[in-house]
């Protein structure tokens, strides 16, 4: 009798194991500032997911600079997904055959459920008085950002500090000596956007972070309120969040339809509803409308507007021996 109660406690015990071990996991590989946003959108889609087909489901999180986790993913990291904050680190992965050549067409509004903007973040009360960008190249203003090289954060920062200039009616001449200016006032480049964070709220380093919209809500909850103002310039660049399936690793895990059901997830009303609460900025006009108090009015302008393209920014000012390296060597 005994022995037959053992026997049957160890099918049991077998057959859980047997059913956790299928139970799926997925790995979002994504941007570093984004890893607040993920934490509760994944508990909403593990709920979302079981109630719409009765099985759990497990999601993974990678958070670093955009470009460093870009080249992580192509270098055999195992991501089901990556969200990132620029087109041109999933268009890197789709050159190396990680991702579908034709990633754009897989999900709406070219596979960018979100967008966000750069802004300012000073210290509580403002103290040095920032108020546009020509306050950021003040020789008494001391700047954090992102480097460029490493994280989409900074290449978006860069290029909405060069495209102001552009805005306000300013040549690409007039354009570089502001950047330049800039970077001077630069003390250290962050290799991510939650590494200038830790240099500004940690270290207490520079006196105005540049960096995206959603940071404001996430520096407060991990911070506390009071610690930052949120500054918005006159005009600022829209950033779009691109997602995209890693083809490579769901072909050999079976996990394409689970992917592809996180990813739609982020259009669903309740994922532009989370996306919104952590200040980035919902595809939805309805929700968007709705948090209009959140999202202030700026004068945003594309990048394809001054810069033709990600893809030809890219070239132009971020590869070895382009711009940013030229100005910032200065």
């Amino acid at each position: 009798m005994k022995t037959s109660i053992r026997l049957a406690l160890s099918a049991i015990a077998l057959a859980a194991a047997s059913a956790a071990s299928a139970q799926t996991t997925l790995l979002n590989v994504s941007y570093d500032v984004a890893r607040e946003f993920y934490k509760d959108f994944n508990t909403a889609f593990i709920a979302h997911y079981k109630k719409t087909t009765g099985k759990d489901i497990k999601v993974d999180q990678s958070h670093a600079g955009s470009s460093a986790q870009a080249r992580a993913v192509a270098d055999g990291l195992a991501a089901d997904v990556v969200t990132m904050n620029t087109t041109t680190d999933v268009d890197f992965l789709a050159d190396k055959g990680v991702v579908a050549k034709d990633w754009r067409a897989k999900f709406p509004n070219g596979a960018s459920p979100t967008t966000s903007t750069m802004l300012f973040l000073v210290r509580n009360g403002n103290p040095k008085n920032i108020k546009d960008w020509d306050d950021l190249i003040r020789p008494d203003v001391k700047v954090v950002v992102v480097n460029p090289k490493t994280g989409g954060n900074g290449r978006m920062a860069y290029l909405a500090a060069w495209g102001q200039v552009r805005a306000k009616g300013g040549s690409d001449a007039q354009a570089a000596e502001f950047v330049s200016k800039l970077y001077k006032n630069v003390p250290a480049l962050a290799r991510g956007g939650r590494d200038a964070t830790g240099m500004f709220l940690q270290r207490n380093l520079g006196d105005v972070l540049v960096t995206f919209e959603s940071e404001v809500v996430s520096v407060e909850n991990e911070f506390g309120k009071g610690k930052v103002d949120a500054v918005h310039p006159s005009a600022s660049i829209v950033t779009e969040n691109p997602v995209a399936v890693v083809e490579r690793t769901v072909s050999k895990k079976g996990t394409a339809a689970e992917a592809k059901a996180y990813l739609d997830f982020l259009y669903s009303p309740e994922g532009q509803e989370i996306a919104a609460k952590h200040n980035i900025r919902p595809r939805n006009e309805a929700i968007l409308k709705k948090h209009a108090e959140a999202f202030k009015p700026i004068k945003l302008f594309t990048v394809d507007q001054y810069f033709g393209s990600l893809a030809e920014a890219q070239k132009v000012h971020f590869n070895d021996g382009g711009q940013f390296d030229k100005l910032y060597g200065k």
